[in-house]
């Protein structure tokens, strides 16, 4: 075999390997999961909403006091949304959004008191 390919090989099971130990969160309400210093981010976009559910360790975060501002990235196209607490766990923006696969969501989440964070997705 190709020295080339053994190594190209070893590279993506290395790299699958450290995906796998980040942790396998799955959707609970038909998002996209991301995970940022320990608490996970699950981002549902659709059309007519934006939401952020929020949990650490499978326990929902408060999301009280908390707001994100969100920027959507469809090639050139780029619009914004300030998200608000809407109750439990969930951050939410209500209007209408360009929402397809591939558009790619960064969120930058801030609670009271603490360095905000940076939640970065694609819609699939």
């Amino acid at each position: 075999m190709n020295p080339a390919k053994i190594l190209l090989a070893i590279a993506c099971l290395t790299i699958t390997t450290i995906a796998q130990a980040g942790g396998d969160f799955k959707p609970k309400h038909g998002g996209v999961v991301q995970e940022v210093s320990e608490i996970q981010y699950e981002v549902v976009a659709k059309p007519a909403s934006i939401t952020i559910y929020i949990e650490d360790h499978g326990k929902k975060v408060d999301t009280k006091g908390a707001s994100a501002k969100v920027s959507l990235l469809n090639g050139v196209d780029k619009s914004e949304a300030v998200l608000a607490p809407a109750g439990d766990n969930k951050l939410e923006a209500k209007g209408m959004f360009n929402i397809k696969p591939g558009t790619k969501i960064t969120a930058v989440v801030t609670f009271p008191g603490k360095p905000a964070k940076t939640v970065r997705v694609f819609v699939p």
